[in-house]
């Protein structure tokens, strides 16, 4: 999953930039407003954190712009402590929850991994199709109720497949949500981990679970609840 931190202080920024690398996301950062309006409208981010704050386009202007132009991105909007105006007026312009500073890095997450699921329509951490089941809070697998190795890239492709069942989803779409930025998106490794996880998800070839559809991309073809 991709997304973007808006927040003009470096110190602040880079950490939150750095726990949340920890958990596999892809991360951009913005400092100011205008690159924040940029980028959320330039890239395909699966959330926003942004502070209210900022300099050059204030956060409750960027949010607002950005729910104008119908973008549909969650957005968890920062706020100085005991302020609960910018509480209201953050929820108000649309963002979707609100952090106030300082915060815990878990209560982050959470919120993160909560609001992510929500937009995808699948509320709860655990996902399950067939014989595959996946928990995006502790980032585990299993199949057959036996849990699988995944590496960090592996994890991100199957999390967005599992996000989005049986719609067809483009490499350029799957490299844009899995790789932050600055990652060459002129790569064929997409193709290289779908062929692990089709080994280690379907062993037996039975269940078939990612479909390729030449020209198209590919499809996680099992139903999820």
């Amino acid at each position: 999953m991709r997304l973007l931190v808006v927040e003009d202080e470096n110190l602040l920024a880079q950490q939150i930039k750095e726990q949340l690398q920890q958990q596999q996301f892809s991360v951009d950062v913005a400092m100011d407003g205008d690159d924040g309006w940029f980028k959320l409208s330039e890239y395909p981010y699966d959330l926003a954190i942004i502070d209210i704050g900022l300099p050059k386009m204030d956060g409750l202007t960027l949010i607002r712009k950005a729910r104008q132009k119908a973008l549909k991105t969650p957005i968890i909007v920062l706020t100085a402590r005991g302020s609960w105006q910018e509480k209201v007026e953050g929820l108000d312009a649309g963002a979707d929850d609100y952090l106030t500073k300082p915060f815990h890095t878990e209560e982050l997450l959470a919120r993160c991994n909560a609001l992510i699921r929500r937009a995808a329509g699948q509320p709860e951490p655990t996902l399950s199709a067939g014989p595959i089941a996946l928990n995006s809070r502790t980032q585990q697998v299993w199949l057959n109720e036996d849990e699988i190795s995944l590496t960090a890239y592996e994890y991100k492709v199957l999390e967005y497949f599992m996000m989005n069942p049986n719609k067809v989803i483009s490499k350029t779409e799957l490299t844009e949500h899995i790789y932050d930025q600055d990652f060459d998106l002129d790569s064929n490794v997409i193709e290289v981990f779908v062929l692990r996880l089709r080994k280690k998800l379907d062993p037996d070839g039975e269940n078939k679970p990612i479909e390729t559809l030449r020209g198209r991309g590919y499809r996680f073809t099992l139903n999820v609840a």
